[in-house]
């Protein structure tokens, strides 16, 4: 029992986990990436400045300890010039007590001396972690930078992707039916060329039916009757019809076969 409520919360975790990947703005999922990704960086930036200040600390205390070891140093050497001093003057209580400072001056010199190491050691140690911070923090600011250029490229993509559903979109409301109340391009041309086409037809019927035909012969009948008519009008008139009248403006040329004989006996003599 324990195991299906297991399986289901995790198939239901799994659910959840998809349809929202499916609804969010891959934008401002984009926008929370490099948002982590910067956080991220500015979080090791921090942990590298505590490292190279922890190197930092332990370089002064290097320092303060070999400070501290050249004065003990020449305060040994200044209390045992002292202690041979008074011994040579006679005076052996004096002698012991510079000898006794001689001593204590030697163990701090001894301690600080252990102390110098294990701080060459730590300064060793951090010297080298600081070394490392410094190269992550540049190496991740690289990788930042490249997810900022990343970031502008997926963008650009993103717009691109949203100009091309747009496009899509247009163009698939010019062959698809997108609803019953708004027709598409392809729907209103199919009803404007089924239309005309039936106009057509229909045009063609009628040119060809009988009563066309008849139309056409009652047309030349009255267009006759009216010629016959015509004609009898130009007759009582005594004008004649339209034929004889055009015969005379054939026959005008005539003059000039006149001309020609009487030139040709005017250049006989000359012969």
């Amino acid at each position: 029992m324990f195991k299906s409520l297991k399986k289901w919360w995790k198939y239901m975790g799994a659910k959840v986990s998809s349809v929202f990947n499916e609804k969010a703005d891959p934008k401002i999922q984009l926008e929370q990436a490099i948002t982590e990704a910067q956080d991220q960086h500015r979080r090791l930036k921090e942990q590298a400045a505590n490292v190279i200040a922890n190197q930092k600390q332990t370089e002064m205390r290097l320092n303060a300890a070999m400070d501290e070891l050249e004065k003990y140093n020449r305060n040994a050497q200044q209390a045992v010039i002292m202690a041979d001093e008074a011994a040579n003057s006679g005076d052996s209580a004096k002698a012991l007590e510079y000898t006794g400072a001689a001593e204590a001056f030697a163990n701090q010199l001894i301690s600080k001396e252990t102390e110098i190491e294990n701080l060459k050691t730590m300064s060793l140690q951090s010297t080298q972690a600081a070394d490392q911070a410094k190269a992550a923090v540049n190496q991740n600011a690289r990788l930042l930078q490249e997810k900022l250029s990343e970031k502008q490229k997926l963008l650009s993509q993103l717009d691109q992707a949203k100009m091309a559903e747009q496009m899509n979109t247009a163009m698939s409301s010019l062959t698809e039916t997108v609803g019953g109340d708004v027709p598409t391009l392809a729907e209103v041309r199919e009803k404007i060329e089924t239309r005309y086409a039936k106009a057509k037809g229909m045009s063609e019927i009628q040119g060809m039916g009988v009563e066309t035909k008849m139309l056409e012969v009652e047309q030349a009948s009255v267009n006759f009757e009216a010629q016959a008519r015509l004609s009898e009008i130009r007759s009582k008139l005594g004008i004649g019809d339209a034929a004889p009248a055009t015969e005379p403006a054939a026959a005008e040329p005539t003059p000039e076969p006149a001309t020609e004989p009487a030139a040709k006996p005017a250049a006989e003599p000359g012969t």
